[in-house]
This record gives structure tokens, C-alpha cells and sequence, in this order.
């Protein structure tokens, strides 16, 4: 039997090519909203990062979401990575 692939994403901090499970994604839609995608399969600019407290506080002291969804993020978008990434999903 023939083994499915599994996806991989970059980790935008690290730059890590990591299978899409072990990522969070945020997303920027037309609206220019900007939330946390936990389906994976919303509308608009994508952007993955490790669910890694360290990598998310990286993250946020360089700035690394804003560039890559051409956008401010809220500090609420960020607090509510460090909740997932800590494994108290909200």
C-alpha cells in the first residue's frame, strides 16, 4: 500500500520545513482581518509558524508576521498563539 504524503510548511521565523500539523497559521483575508486559521483552510494571505513558545516570542520581537502578511498584528493574535502553543487551546 501506498503511503500518503504528508504536507510540509515553512515556518516563517525559522524558516524550518515542517509537516503542517506542527504549525499554526494566521491568515490575512480581503478585509484585511487578520486570526488564527485552525481548520488550515481559510480564505486569504497565509503565513505558519512552529507551535514553539520561543519561536512566537521571535516572532513577535522581530516583527516576522507583520512583513509576510503585510499588516499590523494585533497583540491579541499573539497571545493567542502562545495559549496554542502552550496546549491550553481556547
Amino acid at each position: 500500500m501506498k503511503q500518503k504524503k504528508v504536507p510540509l510548511r515553512k515556518c516563517v521565523v525559522s524558516n524550518e520545513m515542517k509537516p503542517k500539523q506542527e504549525l499554526i497559521r494566521i491568515v490575512r483575508n480581503k478585509e484585511g482581518e487578520v486570526f488564527v486559521d485552525d481548520t488550515g483552510k481559510k480564505n486569504g494571505r497565509g503565513a505558519y509558524v512552529s507551535k514553539d513558545a520561543l519561536i512566537i516570542e521571535k516572532a513577535k520581537k522581530q516583527d516576522t508576521l507583520a512583513r509576510h502578511l503585510n499588516t499590523k498584528i494585533d497583540d491579541s493574535i499573539y497571545e493567542e498563539l502562545e495559549r496554542i502553543a502552550k496546549g491550553q487551546q481556547s
